[in-house]
């Protein structure tokens, strides 16, 4: 094996599970991370040549990981339909379930450390469409820079903040019944 095979071999049987764990989180979906986390590798093994080491090899796998996810986002955010919006906006663009939504209480403030509420939330997150959930995603869970995001998914300002509203609003409702209603 030559000096390049070696090094990928060894970066996959360190990396692997950090990278994996990393596109999880940003994909929600078992198999396209293992896909992407696949892509990084052979991409490495592509442009081994270029690594200089002046990162870690993990920051410069990360660096890869990073750029196949926005890839990813950006060929899939183009190919998806339009959602139809007349189940959560009347045709003034209003929210409809006004009479859903209740105000949390004070005491649910320290929610994020509850692992039941976390998980409740994760589902959430996951169930919204997928043209609004690549957005929330890295907006949100990445911390990504609206203009950052607007980039990566190429959709423009005024259409992230109509999304991450209304994307707001979905994992609202969601958590109003998945998760106040039943304590």
């Amino acid at each position: 094996m030559d000096k390049r095979a070696t090094h990928i071999q060894q970066w996959i049987d360190a990396y692997s599970d950090t990278l994996l764990d990393s596109a999880l989180f940003l994909l929600s979906d078992k198999q396209d991370a293992e896909d992407i986390v696949q892509n990084v590798f052979i991409s490495a093994f592509e442009s081994y040549s270029s690594f200089k080491g002046r990162s870690s090899v993990k920051t410069w796998l990360m660096a890869i990981l990073k750029n196949k996810v926005a890839e990813f986002y950006r060929k899939k955010y183009r190919h998806i339909d339009n959602i139809p919006l007349d189940r959560y906006f009347d045709q003034e663009g209003s929210w409809k379930h006004d009479d859903i939504l209740q105000d949390w209480n004070e005491k649910d403030e320290n929610l994020l450390d509850n692992n039941d509420f976390n998980k409740v939330m994760a589902e959430c997150i996951d169930k919204l469409p997928l043209k609004w959930l690549i957005p929330v995603k890295l907006y949100y869970l990445e911390e990504k820079k609206a203009d950052k995001v607007c980039q990566e998914t190429g959709i423009t300002a005024t259409n992230l903040w109509k999304i991450l509203q209304r994307g707001r609003m979905q994992l609202r409702e969601c958590l109003e019944f998945n998760w106040f209603n039943i304590l």
